[in-house]
């Protein structure tokens, strides 16, 4: 089949590229918490605050006297480092593969205190109504960026539609796909993979685009299990310094988020993809671990 031909190749990313910059500590001694008080709020790094779960969350935290302030990221580089160096308390913006790749580039030791949600990655199709419509020799488009990328992949072997080298894993790349693969892959931007599918088979959309591109999780031709072990990498969570994994005034507002109403307006910005987990902290950590320990080969 011939290489993906993008009608809209111009497309500007969703996302903003600028970044807010935080002044870091200038101690090597550990900070210390906030406490959670009017005066000395817990500040916690996330990627949505403009959300409104975050305002039903903060009346939540307000009522068990805590009091929280948002520091919003528009750079998904930049919220571990600002809390490594103190500026933050906790934050709320990732999974463990991405804290694991983190800890192992900075040398880090920050841990996950909470599980929030998975969000099954799904295969998504204008041309073909089930998975098994699609043709050999079809071809599908995925996320570029090597997390998604490597989690693309594993949802495509899942479904029966490529065969990967050594059975696949967090790390998997388009160059370990066998040439016994029903259909080929064409990395793209993730923002385009929406716009994708007016030229390819199928596409793999990640969470962020499936509602701005009109599309609900029910569209989907296919998604992976979030319960699975190829889904624990996945797993967003609450991030800590080491030093603080067990606060319980952490613990507390990580409880808060799992309130009904606050899963309410979550599931709601998430189009219904979100698998909401609890797990518990020992074994977040386990997991956490075996990634890193992967990482560093």
């Amino acid at each position: 089949m011939s290489p993906l031909r993008l009608k809209h190749a111009a497309l500007a990313s969703l996302l903003t590229a600028g970044a807010l910059a935080l002044t870091a500590c200038g101690s090597d001694a550990p900070a210390a918490a906030s406490t959670g008080s009017s005066d000395d709020p817990i500040r916690i790094g996330v990627v949505t605050a403009a959300e409104d779960y975050w305002d039903t969350f903060t009346d939540l935290a307000a009522a068990e006297g805590i009091s929280v302030e948002f520091v919003n990221f528009t750079d998904y580089q930049l919220p571990n480092q600002a809390l490594t160096d103190g500026e933050l308390d906790l934050n709320q913006f990732q999974h463990l593969l991405f804290l694991a790749q983190y800890n192992a580039k900075a040398d880090g030791d920050l841990v996950a205190i909470a599980s929030t949600a998975v969000y099954p990655l799904g295969i998504y199709s204008t041309e073909h109504a089930t998975i098994e419509e699609i043709p050999d020799g079809g071809e599908v488009a995925i996320p570029n960026d090597a997390t998604n990328q490597a989690r693309a992949l594993l949802v495509l072997q899942e479904a029966g539609l490529i065969e990967l080298a050594g059975g696949g894993n967090a790390f998997s790349a388009p160059s370990d796909v066998l040439d016994s693969s029903r259909v080929s892959v064409t990395p793209v931007d993730a923002a385009q993979t929406p716009l994708a599918l007016e030229d390819v088979d199928a596409s793999i959309i990640n969470n962020d685009f499936v509602g701005k591109a009109g599309l609900s999780a029910d569209d989907a031709l296919f998604s992976d299990d979030p319960e699975s072990d190829a889904a624990a990498p996945y797993i967003n969570i609450w991030a800590a310094r080491a030093g603080d994994a067990d606060n319980p005034t952490f613990a507390k507002l990580a409880e808060i988020y799992h309130d009904a109403t606050v899963e309410a307006g979550v599931q709601e910005v998430a189009g219904g993809t979100a698998a909401f987990l609890d797990k518990a902290p020992a074994a977040l950590a386990d997991i956490l671990t075996g990634l890193q320990t992967d990482i560093d080969g």
